[in-house]
């Protein structure tokens, strides 16, 4: 068995009947399942890092894959190591957008405005209100409203990783390899940037984000050089959003903390509760004239922290 941080999914190292270590995953779900079937056959057969897919049962509740070892990303967060898996990032993101079949994505196909309000709400009745702090509905709605209107102005053709955070990420032989995107979608590609470089417990310095969100926009660029099908980045309206993204997330994974953490009492998500709101507080400084309401709120939860 593997252990699991907030995955339902079963996974345990096996042998398979060619003498291969592989990884069988037992799912909950056909259609989650068959999302990730469908995107590991399609970006392996473009070349890229994902691990490759040997078997799928019949009711497709069940699947192989390659056995990429026990090295996260997360357990060596060194500046190389993370500067490739951004560079490599860029090209799951375009590339493995060319010809992609958004209809299988799970549970919705894009990341549009409904989508958005889920993540929103996650964070409003599953962290917020546990908290216990009294807060207005009407007012925190209108920022929430400000955030989508921002979010949605944004280019939206790329693959949407989802939860692209160094958990995620094995390393093998010195190369970064991702794992669990069943929950891709199409999408901008600021969101993944942020839950890779503002995952809480990683507590990455400003300094190395900035220079791994340099990195990644160089590496974009040549591949956006390249594919005359999409528009070349524009750096300055790119990293105007990014705070904006910043925010979203933050509050999104603030939802799950609270879910894993206050409702199903998992130690791990609770000891990341203080960096998501030292995250949020540092966003909020920055974007209070923009979003007034949640800078209040913020400043209010500082004393969970």
């Amino acid at each position: 068995m593997i252990k699991q941080q907030g995955s339902n999914r079963v996974y345990t190292r096996e042998t398979d009947a060619n003498g291969r270590s592989v990884i069988r995953v037992q799912g909950t779900n056909r259609d989650e399942n068959r999302a990730f079937i469908y995107m590991a056959r399609h970006f392996h057969a473009l070349g890229l890092p994902v691990p490759e897919l040997y078997w799928v049962s019949e009711d497709e509740m069940s699947y192989t894959q390659e056995d990429l070892g026990d090295t996260l990303l997360f357990n060596n967060l060194d500046p190389v190591l993370l500067a490739r898996a951004i560079r490599a990032l860029a090209h799951i993101q375009i590339e493995g957008a060319k010809d992609f079949d958004w209809s299988v994505c799970f549970p919705v196909p894009a990341m549009d405005e409904r989508a958005i309000r889920w993540d929103l709400n996650y964070f409003k009745y599953c962290f917020l209100k546990g908290t216990g702090i009294e807060f207005s509905e009407p007012r925190l709605e209108d920022d929430f409203d400000h955030l989508v209107q921002v979010i949605t102005a944004q280019p939206a053709d790329a693959f949407l990783y989802r939860d692209c955070q160094s958990r995620n990420i094995m390393i093998k032989d010195g190369k970064p390899y991702f794992i669990d995107f069943q929950g891709g979608r199409r999408g901008p590609t600021q969101y993944d940037v942020v839950s890779l470089l503002w995952q809480a417990k990683a507590n990455l310095s400003p300094a190395l984000r900035e220079q791994l969100i340099a990195e990644y926009l160089d590496e974009l660029e040549k591949i956006e050089i390249t594919n005359h099908q999409l528009p070349i980045t524009n750096r300055a309206s790119w990293l105007s959003a990014l705070p904006h993204f910043v925010l979203l997330r933050t509050l999104q994974v603030l939802g799950a903390y609270g879910y894993r953490g206050y409702f199903e009492r998992k130690q791990h998500f609770l000891e990341s509760i203080p960096l998501a709101l030292k995250n949020l507080s540092e966003v909020m400084a920055e974007l209070k004239d923009e979003y007034p309401y949640l800078y209040a709120i913020s400043n209010d939860l500082l004393f969970l922290v």
